[in-house]
């Protein structure tokens, strides 16, 4: 994924949304939960936090889109609720945004995204540096 050329059509969060189809390569295993958000917040008004504990995860990975919404919205309240958070920049998208007038592109809203959670809420590394350091998975 890259922070530019990134696009979603609103409306978000809403059934049967296109966008919101589970891509084939990731696609849950058979007996895996699957959480259904409504919301940036992962957590919010989810069973996301019992699935994690039932299984004593307590360090999260969050890669996806956007940066400046769902990415940054569920690593803060992962680290507010007490969950290590990594950050993996160059799995995580978004988009350019407009504020008065001003066109922010994406790669600025992608940099000040991770620039926020580096500071205080995840540790934030490349996919080759995260791969390097993580076991494999059997």
């Amino acid at each position: 994924m890259s922070a530019t050329n990134f696009s979603l059509t609103p409306p978000l969060y809403v059934p049967d949304n296109p966008a919101d189809e589970i891509i084939v390569g990731v696609a849950p295993l058979a007996g895996e939960d699957v959480v259904v958000k409504h919301y940036a917040n992962s957590f919010r008004d989810t069973h996301l936090k019992q699935v994690l504990d039932a299984r004593n995860i307590d360090t999260l990975v969050v890669v996806g889109a956007m940066s400046h919404m769902c990415v940054e919205a569920v690593s803060r309240a992962a680290s507010d609720l007490g969950y290590g958070v990594t950050v993996v920049h160059d799995a995580c998208a978004t988009r350019a945004l407009e504020f008065d007038g001003t066109v922010v592109p994406a790669s600025y809203v992608h940099a000040v995204s991770m620039a926020a959670l580096a500071f205080g809420y995840a540790s934030v590394t490349s996919t080759a540096e995260w791969q390097s350091a993580t076991p494999a998975i059997a």
